[in-house]
C-alpha cells in the first residue's frame, strides 16, 4: 500500500488486476504498431509492476517506457499505443475471465473507426528525449508515408519490387535504412598476422616450442594458428548523368550504407569524379545526402565513364582499389571511344580484387551489353547485375558481404549468374 503525504493511503492504478494479463495484452498491442518488446522486456514490466504499484497514470507511463523500450525510434508508437490504451479505446484485460471473453468476441467486435485493430492514435504524453521524435503528422495527402518503426517486412516487399522513378524522398530514404540493416555481412581479406585457434591447420612453433620446455623439450602440446582476417575495402562509383536520373538518389543511399557500416570509399562521376566518403559518412541521413547533392555539380549532364576511372586510378585515392571490391553503377552510355573504356578496365582489373558492375537495364528480359562502352567492360567484371529497384540493391549488398558469390573466375563475366 502506498502513502501518500499527507498519510492517506494513495489508490493504486491497477488493484485486483492480473498484472501478467494485463502486461502480455499490453505487449501485443506494442507490437502490433511495430515496437520491437520481446520477452525479456515482458519479464521486466511485470516484475516492475511487482515492485512499485502504479498509483497514476504518469507512474504507470514511466514505468512501461523504462521496463519495455530499448530503441529511440520505438518511442513514437509506444506513445500513441500507450495514449489509445488509457484514452480513447476500449481498456485492455485485466483479468484471466476477461482475456477469455475478450478473444472469444474479437471476431464479431468492429475496428473502431472501420481501421485496421493494429493501427492507433493518440498523443500528448510526456517527453523526456530529443525533440526530433515529434508527433506524426496524420495529415499528410497523397501517398502513404511510411514511418520506420512501422516498415514492417511485408511494407518492405512492396516498396522493394517498385522502380525508383515511383518512389517519394520519404520512401527511398526509409529504403537506404533498409540497405544499412541488410549489410550485415562485410567482406574480408586474409592479413599476414596469425592468432591462436585449436581448429587451425598450421602449427604455431613459438608457442609449441615453449611449451615444449616444460615437458622436456618434448612438444606434448601442439599449439594452432589460423590466418587473422581483416575487412576488406569497398570502393563504389555511381554514374548521376543524365541517364541515371531515376537511379541517382537510390544509389546515393546504397553509397552511404557502405560508408557508414563498412570501410569504403565512395565516389559520384558525370564528366568529373567527386569523393563522398565524407559527406556520407555524417550521422544526419538528410545532412549526408544534401551535402553529398551539393558537392556534385555536374549531376544530370554527359557521361565520361573511362575518364574518370582513369582519374581515379591516377590519383592518390586509387591506392584504394588495391585488393579492394570494386563496384561500379552505371547504365555504360559514354560519350567517349571504347577503346578508353578497355584501357580503364584493364587497368582497374590488375589493381581490384574484384569488380562488380551495377547496371538498371540488366534486369530486363532479353538485355546484352551491347552499348559500346558496356560491351568493353563486361569481360573484366566479375559480376554484371541488375540494380533496378531496391530489392536488386539489397541483393548487391548480400553478393558485396559474400565474397564467395560476389567474386568469380578472374577475367570472366558472370553477368548476374
Amino acid at each position: 500500500m502506498t502513502v501518500e503525504r499527507g498519510g492517506a493511503p494513495a489508490p493504486l492504478l491497477l488493484r485486483g488486476a492480473d498484472r501478467a494479463a494485463f502486461v502480455v495484452a499490453f505487449v501485443e498491442r506494442l507490437r502490433s504498431a511495430g515496437v520491437g518488446a520481446g520477452l525479456t522486456e515482458t519479464d521486466d514490466f511485470v516484475r516492475a509492476l511487482g515492485v512499485s504499484p502504479p498509483t497514476s497514470r504518469e507512474t504507470l507511463y514511466w514505468t512501461a517506457r523504462i521496463a519495455l523500450l530499448r530503441r529511440q525510434e520505438d518511442l513514437i508508437p509506444f506513445d500513441r499505443v500507450f495514449s489509445a490504451v488509457f484514452d480513447d479505446t476500449p481498456p485492455l484485460p485485466l483479468t484471466r475471465a476477461a482475456e477469455r471473453a475478450a478473444r472469444q468476441g474479437e471476431a464479431n467486435v468492429p475496428v473502431r473507426g472501420g481501421g485496421d485493430r493494429s493501427t492507433v492514435h493518440g498523443g500528448g504524453l510526456p517527453w523526456a528525449t530529443l525533440p526530433a521524435a515529434g508527433a506524426v503528422d496524420e495529415t499528410e495527402s497523397g501517398q502513404d508515408q511510411l514511418r520506420l518503426p512501422e516498415l514492417r517486412a511485408s511494407g518492405l516487399a512492396a516498396l522493394a519490387e517498385r522502380p525508383f522513378e515511383e518512389l517519394d524522398a520519404g520512401q527511398t530514404a526509409l529504403l537506404g535504412e533498409a540497405l544499412k540493416q541488410a549489410l550485415t555481412r562485410w567482406p574480408t581479406r586474409r592479413s599476414r598476422r596469425h592468432a591462436a585457434d585449436p581448429a587451425g591447420r598450421r602449427v604455431a612453433l613459438r608457442p609449441t616450442i615453449a611449451g615444449a620446455r616444460r615437458t622436456g623439450w618434448e612438444a606434448v602440446t601442439i599449439v594452432r594458428e589460423r590466418p587473422v582476417r581483416r575487412p576488406r575495402r569497398v570502393v563504389m562509383l555511381c554514374d548521376v548523368s543524365e541517364s541515371m536520373r531515376p537511379q541517382a538518389a537510390a544509389y546515393l543511399q546504397l553509397m552511404r550504407a557502405f560508408a557508414t557500416v563498412g570501410e569504403a570509399e565512395v565516389f559520384a562521376f558525370a564528366t568529373t569524379l567527386t569523393r563522398l566518403t565524407p559527406a556520407l559518412r555524417q550521422s544526419s541521413a538528410r545532412a549526408a545526402i544534401e551535402q553529398a547533392t551539393t558537392a556534385v555539380g555536374d549531376r544530370f549532364g554527359g557521361t565520361r565513364i573511362a575518364s574518370n576511372l582513369t582519374a581515379l586510378l591516377d590519383s592518390h585515392h586509387g591506392n584504394a582499389l588495391r585488393g579492394a571490391i570494386a563496384v561500379v553503377a552505371s547504365d555504360g552510355w559514354d560519350s567517349e571511344p571504347a577503346e578508353r573504356m578497355t584501357m580503364a578496365m584493364r587497368r582497374l582489373r590488375r589493381r581490384a580484387y574484384a569488380i562488380m558492375w551495377l547496371n538498371p537495364r540488366a534486369g530486363a528480359p532479353g538485355f546484352r551489353p551491347d552499348v559500346a562502352a558496356m560491351a568493353a567492360a563486361a569481360p573484366f567484371c566479375d559480376a554484371l547485375l541488375p540494380a533496378a529497384t531496391f530489392a536488386d540493391l539489397i541483393e548487391v549488398v548480400h553478393r558485396v558481404g559474400d565474397p564467395a558469390s560476389a567474386v568469380g573466375p578472374r577475367g570472366t563475366s558472370l553477368r548476374g549468374a
